[in-house]
């Protein structure tokens, strides 16, 4: 298989590659793309995939974002006449994957747009004309002769509440779009470096897949019953061929663990409204870091018995604000009520605004669900303006929030458990106090830790255990930066009672506290023993932990005769 990158602008290119008989993937390369329009940033770009399969009917396979429309429409019509293509197969409407879908039918009119019930409906929204089309379900085929026969699979919410995916059986291939992808931007058209790509693949899973682990199982299951991948043709990142079975089986695994959390929270959004789908995926992901599952659903799309199922078992609910205007607010009015019905006073919630133009006021709908009994974990989030990194900081601290609270029990049972010889043994490790201090473009953070250690001379590196529901976990990630302030022995009591404090969701953590800025752009604690500048290589998990490797750029000691603080424990089990 060989890719030929062709055209290139500034850092948009595109690359065209045969990966199987007749079929070609077009791939438009974002090479500096730093943030996908949610929480979490890139470290890498990211990519945007589509491909042609040219049986004796011809079918393209999704298409690209509008930035590269230009270039996207230059390379289909070098590759392709629009006007023999025959099926436009949209495995779902999100923009990033659908964007040129009106420009592709001026072009080819004649092309017949497959979907499912839902992505036809936000396709008309979206391309605001006419068009042929062919609604499918899951198990339905499409023959385009020559061998290649499509059969589609249902996969409601992976991540968009329309996808599908699509199995040629002739090349068995498996075109998945979001899932099993990656934001991963390099020339490597398939994935020949399983460890260069690890990092991305597990990181895109927690934010987009993770919250529907649920519906990962349902669509695997499915995926297994129509025989052999041998190619995943998946929406972002390198294809997977060389990995396949590896990758897949990891899907498989960190869902199955997801689903099997203790408890549940039920995430209510609207997938294309506002920024309802954004918002609802920082909650989501400050949420399954403290090892709390969570299933999402479409609130105008929602099945009314999935919805009061979900709501029952669930031990947390949040819920999006719905429009009070438009084609489906009697779809979202009735799930809201179904929601309430099912809702009882034992569960928690919390409520976000979409900032879609004409959000249902939050306080009225919050009043209702405080009268079933429900407690509201988080202060309601509204948006008055577009969401910044800021924003999306105070989502994800918001999820921890809730996350930490269903927690709380199994927590304090814990931290009593303190009469085992182990647990008293493991006690007798003690670790330096230290404050870890970061900034990502407009995002600061800051950690008290303890388990710290050198370890390695070349290069000059630090390991630093960090739990995964810490805040500052998701700015340190590969090729973050950060600092390691080393508290001092006779002069820690402040700025540890400081640290230690509960923050709220949004809340600035160095209000009140001496701060300079470090070369690397993060802040350095004025009062603090010394400190060292470092940047994150490596990540290793550890259950409840992220075992973080940095080495160390820079440092610093303002007191030389001074001691480190030592952070000395009774027990094991906990900090």
């Amino acid at each position: 298989m060989v890719a030929t990158p062709v055209k290139t602008q500034k850092r948009l290119t595109i690359q065209v590659g045969e990966i199987a008989a007749d079929t070609t993937a077009i791939r438009s390369l974002d090479w500096d793309r730093d943030r996908f329009d949610i929480e979490f940033g890139l470290q890498n770009g990211t990519t945007y995939n589509s491909y042609i399969i040219r049986g004796e009917k011809v079918a393209l396979v999704d298409t690209s974002h509008e930035k590269f429309r230009n270039l996207y429409l230059e390379t289909l019509t070098g590759l392709i006449d629009p006007k023999t293509i025959d099926y436009l197969v949209i495995s779902h409407t999100e923009p990033d994957h659908s964007g040129l879908v009106k420009d592709v039918l001026e072009l080819a009119p004649q092309a017949v747009v497959v979907g499912t019930k839902v992505a036809l409906q936000f396709l008309e929204d979206m391309v605001h004309q006419p068009f042929e089309r062919k609604q499918v379900k899951n198990g339905d085929k499409l023959d385009l002769g020559k061998g290649h026969q499509l059969e589609f699979i249902n996969a409601p919410n992976l991540h968009w509440p329309d996808t599908m995916f699509s199995y040629d059986a002739g090349t068995q291939i498996m075109f998945t779009c979001d899932a099993f992808g990656m934001h991963y931007c390099s020339d490597d058209l398939l994935d020949e470096d399983l460890k260069a790509i690890e990092p991305d693949y597990r990181f895109y899973y927690e934010c987009l897949m993770g919250p529907n682990a649920r519906s990962v199982i349902s669509a695997m299951k499915r995926m297994e019953a129509l025989g052999e991948v041998k190619i995943v043709a998946n929406g972002h990142g390198p294809l997977l061929k060389h990995n396949v079975d590896e990758l897949l089986r990891r899907y498989w695994d960190w869902s199955n663990a997801q689903a099997k959390a203790e408890k549940t929270v039920a995430l209510f959004y609207m997938a294309d409204y506002g920024y309802s789908d954004r918002i609802s995926q920082a909650i989501a992901h400050g949420i399954i870091k403290t090892g709390i599952a969570v299933e999402t659903m479409d609130l105008k799309s929602a099945d009314p018995q999935e919805v009061q199922e979900l709501v029952k078992r669930a031990t947390g609910l949040v819920v999006g604000m719905p429009p009070t205007t438009g084609d489906y607010v009697g779809e979202t009015t009735a799930t809201i009520g179904t929601i309430l019905a099912a809702a009882h006073n034992k569960q928690v919630i919390g409520f976000f605004e979409a900032y879609g133009g004409s959000d249902e006021p939050m306080y009225p709908l919050r009043n209702k669900f405080r009268d079933a009994g429900l407690k509201e974990i988080f202060p309601g989030i509204r948006l008055t303006d577009t969401p910044t990194e800021i924003t999306y900081q105070l989502c994800e601290e918001a999820g921890t929030d809730m996350g930490q609270w269903l927690t709380r029990e199994k927590a304090v049972k814990q931290m009593k458990s303190l009469d085992t010889d182990l647990d008293k043994a493991m006690g007798r490790l003690s670790g330096g106090l230290y404050i870890i201090t970061a900034q990502k473009g407009t995002v600061k953070g800051a950690m008290l830790a303890s388990w710290v250690a050198q370890a390695s001379f070349e290069p000059l590196g630090v390991s630093i255990a960090v739990a995964k529901d810490r805040a500052i976990e998701s700015i340190m990630h590969v090729g973050d930066r950060f600092v390691l302030n080393i508290l001092e022995e006779s002069n820690y009591q402040v700025l540890m009672k400081h640290f230690l404090k509960r923050f709220k969701p949004g809340e600035d953590r160095f209000e009140g506290v001496n701060v300079q800025t470090a070369s690397n752009g993060s802040p350095i604690l004025t009062d603090a023993l010394a400190y060292l500048e470092c940047e994150v290589l490596s990540r290793m998990e550890c259950n409840d932990h992220w075992i973080v490797y940095s080495k160390i750029d820079s440092g610093r000691v303002s007191k030389p005769d001074a001691l480190t603080a030592v952070h000395h424990r009774k027990v094991g089990n906990h900090y």
